[in-house]
């Protein structure tokens, strides 16, 4: 007798990024995908993200959604009605968790006290600013737009808001020093954030700076900018470049370094989603959407994961494609924890790059 009993695939939580393209100028430093445009036709962009959206509900159903984050380019130049219309239609599609962590990065300049009420109301709780620098002279190199007053002043009024506020710092500029680093992070201790983003410049190819040529400090004194972060800066270290007070870590980016799925909606987004055991590489605008083989996602698991303070789930995937030998005896670089976790140690982390190679087989 045949069964007539309808299996129903478990729907698995997907976190959820929504790329905003649009810039008021590129920087000269900006290897992302980003168009400067004054005036995009936002509701143009809405409708492409909703359709995105209706795509991949109906290929994971109604998962519960613990984190979204709009990344850019500059999403804060979003009209709030457009950021309420996708947030409203993510919900109507998957199931916004009520706890979920919502973010929206910010430049200065792009944003006031109205716009910012008004995202809050609309469920943004984590605002993410893009300072760089807190003086003038490292701001015009960059080529940024405001000035750092006014990076200053939303730090501020963000963090008088009951949401959560970030900072991203970009240090190893030329003629950067330690002593540069150290006054940066004093500066940052003293704005009171409690989650910051601090990224070793890099000169990507096609970038304005990369015509500069410009001269970059050495490996060696960028190691010593890197070390003096760790010891002046008031918030612990928990990814190479993130550093938060306990409990107001990015949840979003932790999910996806912790091997987590995730979904990216518009061009210039990327996921990984799960969907009924398989592993599936994404790319938004409907660019790309394959399926991963497994080694291919553990090794992706490794390389997030070991990144991070608390390291990499030892899932069955990830056990297979560890050098056991290896990490048996590298423990001056690689620890095992009671939680079921490898974490690289502080000597590890400064060759992380090296440590990689040697543990993944």
């Amino acid at each position: 007798m045949k069964s007539h009993v309808k299996i129903i695939p478990m729907i698995q939580p997907h976190n959820v990024y929504i790329h905003v393209p649009y810039c008021m100028s590129k920087c000269n430093y900006c290897a992302f995908f980003s168009v400067a445009r004054t005036a995009p036709d936002w509701d143009t962009y809405a409708d492409g993200i909703i359709s995105e959206i209706d795509e991949f509900a109906d290929l994971i159903g109604p998962a519960p959604v613990p984190t979204i984050f709009f990344g850019g380019g500059t999403p804060s130049l979003m009209p709030v009605a457009t950021f309420a219309k996708i947030m409203a239609h993510i919900n109507s599609r998957f199931h916004i968790e009520p706890n979920a962590e919502i973010t929206i990065e910010s430049n200065p300049g792009t944003i006031d006290d109205k716009k910012l009420d008004e995202f809050i109301a609309a469920g943004m709780n984590r605002l993410s600013v893009g300072v760089q620098a807190l003086d003038d002279m490292r701001l015009r190199f960059l080529g940024r737009r405001h000035d750092a007053a006014t990076a200053v002043k939303l730090l501020r009024r963000a963090s008088s808001r009951n949401i959560r506020v970030s900072g991203d710092f970009i240090y190893g500029l030329p003629g950067d020093t330690t002593e540069y680093v150290a006054d940066l992070c004093a500066q940052i201790n003293d704005l009171g954030l409690k989650h910051c983003s601090m990224y070793e410049l890099t000169i990507e190819p096609g970038t304005p700076l990369a015509q500069m040529h410009p001269e970059m400090p050495s490996n060696e004194e960028m190691a010593e900018m890197y070390d003096a972060i760790g010891r002046k800066l008031n918030l612990p270290r928990y990814e190479v470049s993130n550093y938060a007070a306990p409990g107001d870590e990015c949840w979003h980016n932790q999910n996806v370094w912790d091997g987590e799925p995730y979904v990216g909606f518009g061009r210039g987004a990327a996921g990984r989603v799960f969907i009924d055991g398989d592993w599936y590489e994404q790319m938004g605008g409907g660019i790309k959407f394959e399926k991963m083989a497994p080694r291919d996602r553990a090794v992706e698991k490794i390389i997030t994961g070991m990144r991070t303070m608390r390291g990499v789930k030892m899932t069955p995937d990830v056990a297979a494609v560890i050098n056991n030998e290896f990490a048996r005896t590298a423990r001056d670089m690689i620890t095992f924890t009671p939680d079921g976790r490898m974490h690289a140690t502080q000597r590890g982390l400064l060759i992380l790059d090296d440590l990689l190679v040697q543990l993944i087989r």
